[in-house]
């Protein structure tokens, strides 16, 4: 309720006028709001429905598709906490804390250092913002009007990515995957190449957990068009990376290196490319110098964003990223070193390995569905609906994986499976006696 002094001041002399340009159909009358009720009222509320929720921390957990639940050292959150790094406000500003500069860049040396590209921006949104970034950079690198995108990608991140496209009237062709492996079709790759494309796109590992194999082989028969590989970090303490074979831009999502999947977010996407297509690279870089002194410093080195030069040279129009997770990211492979980022990846390949057999064991299910390495993720084949298979599990205790029906038909009753160290030997069993009893 306006008061005449706040009317006054509006210069208006009704609440009516201030909603004259909403036309009378569009109008409501009023949102029907209980009463206010008073803050130790509003805890117990809020607290009694928040007690319905069941997370990761209260029952076995194997969701995955781009979300991870790994340990992070109390010393992550330590590190968080601080004044100097814990603001709502988005550090892009040039008066940036040395700090913070810091950090951002010890963030994309280690990027840098697992991915093998010569650069790598302080962080985009999420995998699938960096996808659709990725795509635009590869229209600047090269003219085309259709891009080549594996089938076996995340179907969200191919929707942002169809969403991006949009804007420079480019459209998508996937590439089919071999129905018993669930690796690329290098025979419909090359029939899909023309002169008319001017990117392409695979994860590895893929969407289904599996590893590539023919990457050497794919980097040949692309050539010169742009080539991009979406790779989960903590696969690469163990595989080569993209920059042994060919790969022109990296991306991918480092959440999970110190955070928690909440939500599903927080993100923080992976970006980085050659240092010969570095001017074209959308985020910001941060860069090591000298200050007036000689003493060591760091500042801003690239920032292509519409807000700090012309909007005809910017590279995007993203105005933020995810600091405070990229110094998550940095804080947590800090502490663990290359060593125990290895065992970890290590003991991930191994417990989806165990987790797989035991599936492999129970009839009516197969496991894994496609004959090939994986990582951390595998598909099953189901016996019954994956959706009832689902609910079955929740109501034993269990969350299950992802329901690959709705986006890939062709693989029938398909699970997607997620194993990480949080997952006890205990969990393991417990997902595949339930399975068992279900079928």
């Amino acid at each position: 309720m306006l008061t005449p002094k706040m009317l006054q001041a509006l210069g208006i002399s009704s609440e009516e006028e201030l909603f004259e340009e909403i036309p009378e159909k569009a109008r409501i009358a009023g949102i029907d709001l209980p009463p206010g009720i008073g803050e130790e009222e509003m805890i117990e509320e809020i607290d009694a429905i928040l007690s319905k929720n069941r997370t990761a921390e209260d029952m076995p957990t194997f969701l995955g598709g781009g979300s991870y639940r790994h340990f992070a050292p109390a010393v992550v959150g330590e590190i968080l906490s601080r004044s100097e790094f814990y603001t709502s406000y988005t550090p892009y500003q040039p008066e940036a804390s040395q700090g913070m500069l810091q950090a951002l860049f010890e963030y994309q040396s280690f990027m840098s250092e697992l991915t093998g590209m010569d650069a790598v921006n302080s962080g985009m949104y999420d995998w699938s913002t960096a996808l659709g970034e990725a795509a635009l950079m590869c229209g600047r690198m090269k003219h085309g009007t259709r891009f080549l995108v594996a089938r076996s990608v995340s179907p969200e991140r191919k929707a942002v990515l169809k969403t991006y496209l949009k804007g420079i009237d480019a459209s998508i062709k996937e590439i089919a995957f071999d129905p018993e492996t669930g690796r690329l079709d290098m025979g419909d790759l090359r029939r899909n190449l023309s002169d008319d494309v001017f990117g392409v796109y695979l994860e590895n590992p893929n969407y289904f957990g599996v590893f590539e194999e023919e990457v050497d082989e794919m980097s040949t028969v692309i050539g010169e068009t742009p080539f991009v590989v979406g790779a989960d970090p903590l696969s690469l303490a163990l595989v080569r990376p993209p920059s042994d074979y060919g790969a022109d831009i990296v991306i991918g999502e480092s959440h999970h290196f110190g955070n928690s999947p909440y939500f599903g977010g927080p993100l923080i996407g992976v970006f980085g490319c050659r240092r010969e297509h570095v001017r074209k690279m959308p985020g910001r870089i941060i860069g090591a110098t000298v200050d007036a002194a000689g003493r060591r410093a760091f500042c801003m080195t690239l920032q292509t964003r519409e807000q700090h030069i012309r909007r005809g040279k910017a590279t995007s129009n993203i105005c933020t990223n995810e600091a405070l997770m990229a110094v998550a990211a940095c804080a947590y492979l800090a502490s663990m070193g290359r060593s125990r980022l290895i065992e970890v990846a290590e003991v991930n390949i191994e417990k989806a390995k165990r987790l797989s057999e035991m599936i492999g064991r129970i009839d009516g299910y197969r496991s894994p569905k496609f004959k090939a390495s994986h990582f951390n993720e595998f598909v099953i084949g189901c016996p019954l609906p994956v959706d009832r298979l689902g609910k079955s599990l929740i109501d034993r205790g269990i969350q299950g994986g992802i329901s690959l029906k709705s986006d890939f038909g062709e693989l029938g009753e398909a699970m997607l499976l997620a194993v990480s160290e949080m997952n006890s030997e205990e969990d393991l069993k417990a997902l595949a006696k339930a399975l068992e009893a279900i079928r």
